[in-house]
C-alpha cells in the first residue's frame, strides 16, 4: 500500500484540522490504519488507529475526545479530523497501514507501510 498524506498547515491553537490519507494499491481495505505524529527532538508516537472496516478505533490519550479517524474504503482514503488543537499537537503526522491481519498495537513495528509526513503547527 502506497499511501500520500496531506492537509496539515499553520493553524491557531483552538483550530480545526482535518488530515487525509491517500491510497494506492488494491490492499487499502484489507488494511488497518494508523496516525502517528513526530515533534522534533522527540520520538514517533501514537496518535490514532483504525480497523479494516471502520468499527474498531483506538486513540491515544492526548487525541482521545478531540481527534476523530475515518475511513472511506471506496475512496481508499483515511481522514484524521483533529480539533481544539493545541500547541503540543505541533508535529509532522504520519499516516501507515498495516497488513497484518492482527489489530495493530500503538507500534510503530505493527505497521508495514508508511506515508511521507504532513506538518501540523499550531501557534499558541
Amino acid at each position: 500500500v502506497q499511501l500520500q498524506a496531506s492537509g496539515g498547515g499553520l493553524v491557531q491553537a483552538g483550530d480545526s484540522l482535518t488530515l487525509s490519507c491517500a491510497a494506492s494499491g488494491r490492499s487499502f481495505s484489507v488494511a488497518h490504519l494508523g496516525w502517528f505524529r513526530q515533534a522534533p527532538g522527540k520520538e514517533r508516537e501514537f496518535v490514532a488507529s483504525i480497523s479494516r472496516t471502520g468499527g474498531r478505533r483506538d486513540y491515544a490519550d492526548s487525541a482521545q475526545g478531540r481527534f476523530t479517524f475515518s475511513r472511506d474504503n471506496a475512496k481508499k482514503t483515511g481522514f484524521l479530523q483533529m480539533n481544539s488543537l493545541k500547541s503540543e499537537d505541533t508535529a509532522v503526522y504520519f499516516c501507515a497501514a498495516s497488513r497484518y491481519s492482527d489489530y495493530p498495537r500503538s507500534l510503530p513495528q505493527d505497521y508495514t507501510d508508511w506515508g511521507q509526513g504532513t506538518q501540523v503547527t499550531v501557534s499558541s
